[in-house]
Formats: C-alpha cells, sequence, structure tokens
C-alpha cells in the first residue's frame, strides 16, 4: 500500500480547520445577537423613541436620554410635548397620578421616584411677608386654597391681607395631588386657572405680587444653589400637624434639606405622590423597551438633582424584581 501523500493530509486539515473557524464566528455571532437588543428598525436606520407625559418631569428626562445616548449613540430619542391632550402615537408615558385600572392592565409600569408639593408666594407679596414667617397649618391651606362650602365660616380665621391663587386649568398630576390629599378635586382648588404646563404657574407669580401657589421643588429651587428661585418664597407648613410652626419644620432654605426631610418620613400637610414610567405590554417598539429598561436600573441616580424623591425602597424593588421577571432583566 503507497502511504498517504502528505500534502492530502494537511489539505485536509487546513480544509476542516477552517470549516471549524467558520461554525465557531458564526455561533459567537448569534450569542453576540441574543445578547445586544435590536433597536434598529428592518430599514437598518436607528429606531425612534417618542416619549410624552407630565410635563415637569421635562427635565428628567432630559437627563436620563443624554445618559442613554452614550450607551445606545445610535437610538433617536425625543419628547412630544403634552398639549391639552397626550400626542397620538408615543411609546413611552412619564405620568403624575395614578392610571385608572383599565389603562393598566395594556402597560407596564415603574414607579420611578416620588415628588412633593409645596405651597410658594411671590417674594414681595404682603401673604409671603406674613405666612413666610408664621407658616401654613392645614386648615389654613384648606381655607386659602379651596372652595369648601362645608367649612365653619365663622371658625376660620380672617385672612385680610390680599393673595391670588394660581393653578391649572388643565386636569395633571400636581393639581389633582395637591386636591385630594386635602380632601378636594382639582376642580375645588379656587383662583386663576392658568393654561400650559406648571411652570407656567411659577412664571405668572413672579409677574403678581399677591400671587400664591403650589407646586414641586424642580421648579422652585435652583439646581445650582439648591436656593428657592429669586422672587419666591417657599412657604412653612405645619409638618407635624400640632396647629403651628415650630423652628424646626423650617427646612425650605435648602432643597437638600427639603429632599432629606421628606425622604425620612412623612410629612403633614405636604402632598407627596410617585411619577411612573411606563410602556404597551405588547407590539412595544425594541428601543423604546431597551431604554425602559435602562430607566429601571439606571434612573434613580438624578432623581435628587431634579428635585424628585427617591422611592420607598422595598416596593421598588419588588417592583424591579417582578419587571425582571416579565423584561427579563439582569
Amino acid at each position: 500500500m503507497q502511504p498517504y501523500p502528505i500534502y492530502k493530509i494537511m489539505k485536509s486539515f487546513v480544509f476542516f480547520f477552517t470549516a471549524f473557524l467558520l461554525t465557531l464566528g458564526f455561533v459567537q455571532a448569534q450569542s453576540n445577537a441574543h445578547s445586544q437588543p435590536n433597536v434598529h428598525s428592518q430599514s437598518g436606520t436607528p429606531s425612534k423613541v417618542v416619549i410624552t407625559g407630565v410635563r415637569f418631569a421635562y427635565p428628567l428626562l432630559q437627563e436620563w436620554i443624554q445618559q442613554y445616548k452614550q450607551v445606545r449613540p445610535d437610538v433617536q430619542i425625543q419628547i412630544d410635548p403634552r398639549t391639552t391632550t397626550d400626542p397620538s402615537q408615543y411609546d413611552l408615558l412619564i405620568e403624575a397620578y395614578e392610571p385608572e385600572a383599565s389603562v393598566k392592565q395594556s402597560r407596564d409600569y415603574v414607579y420611578i421616584g416620588r415628588y412633593a408639593l409645596l405651597p410658594f408666594a411671590n417674594a414681595q407679596s404682603a401673604f409671603a411677608k406674613e405666612y413666610g414667617e408664621k407658616g401654613l397649618t392645614g386648615d389654613l391651606i384648606r381655607q386659602v386654597y379651596f372652595n369648601n362650602i362645608y367649612a365653619d365660616k365663622k371658625a376660620e380665621k380672617k385672612i385680610d391681607i390680599p393673595y391670588t391663587v394660581y393653578t391649572r386649568v388643565q386636569k395633571a398630576g400636581a393639581p389633582i395631588t395637591f386636591a385630594r390629599y386635602f380632601g378636594f378635586e382639582q376642580a375645588n382648588i379656587k383662583g386663576k386657572a392658568i393654561a400650559g404646563a406648571d411652570e407656567h404657574l411659577v412664571k405668572a407669580l413672579l409677574k403678581d405680587s399677591t400671587g400664591i401657589s403650589y407646586t414641586v421643588p424642580g421648579l422652585i429651587y435652583d439646581r445650582k444653589t439648591l436656593r428657592p428661585l429669586a422672587g419666591l418664597t417657599v412657604l412653612p407648613v405645619d409638618a407635624d400637624d400640632n396647629k403651628r410652626v415650630s423652628n424646626d419644620e423650617r427646612f425650605y432654605g435648602d432643597l437638600s434639606a427639603v429632599l432629606g426631610k421628606l425622604e425620612a418620613g412623612p410629612v403633614k400637610n405636604i402632598p407627596v405622590e410617585y411619577i411612573h414610567l411606563s410602556i404597551a405590554k405588547t407590539s412595544a417598539n425594541a428601543a423604546a423597551l431597551d431604554f425602559f429598561k435602562w430607566v429601571i436600573e439606571n434612573g434613580q441616580k438624578s432623581l435628587h438633582a431634579h428635585g424628585f424623591l427617591l422611592p420607598e425602597e422595598k416596593r421598588f424593588q419588588q417592583e424591579k424584581n417582578q419587571l425582571q421577571q416579565q423584561l427579563g432583566l439582569k
């Protein structure tokens, strides 16, 4: 028998080794494809993610988007501002009040943070000079801000100084939360109803030397100095509901102090509610789903800088674990 030529042995070796490398490369490529979400459309162009919802959360959303773009620079994410209604099409919704049960059935929610509502006034107003020092009790807040047909008018303390309440005209998270906390509905808030976003209340109040209102800390504190904006006075409230405002209840000079106090435990006469981000349970944009997952993992880091409170840790972890099973979070 003739010995098998060495060149044929080498040729066979090269063939099988090459086939092995090609197979290995294919398997690795398939693995990478499954480890990274598909955030591109079928045409190969970057996917587009549209977000809408409560307008006072837009600065927070903008920071999330900027941070996410460092991870996914090819994904286009835009905020489609809410007007009197939501846009006809959107992927993600950020909202500041609890949705109806029927709505919750079709969307996945993460309650990512909380917001507080503080009473404030034009710093030049007589109201600010009077109650910036005395503070507001719960009963006085109800008297000043709400039309209460059941109140005992004879028992109410007469307020001789002029003031003008500013509130939102549209259904919105802040007025709903503010009213319900004190036992009313949004329609019971009295004063001038302003169209537009919560920030428009601040602008209108700055122009009115009698103006008072309520809003989130992120709109009335300077993010750099952490002090109240020039021209505004944050009104202290009766934080333990003992009908007076003591010195240890005056913690409004610094945003960090406000957030620390509110996160330490419930404070009377300051409404606190959750903000939540949601996405459709079916037919969700792959890029939107990836951004949704990113917010769950990273979004809380930006809350304090924008005047929001951290969520209750136990509740957030329970929701995160549930979404982990549903969405495949790490």
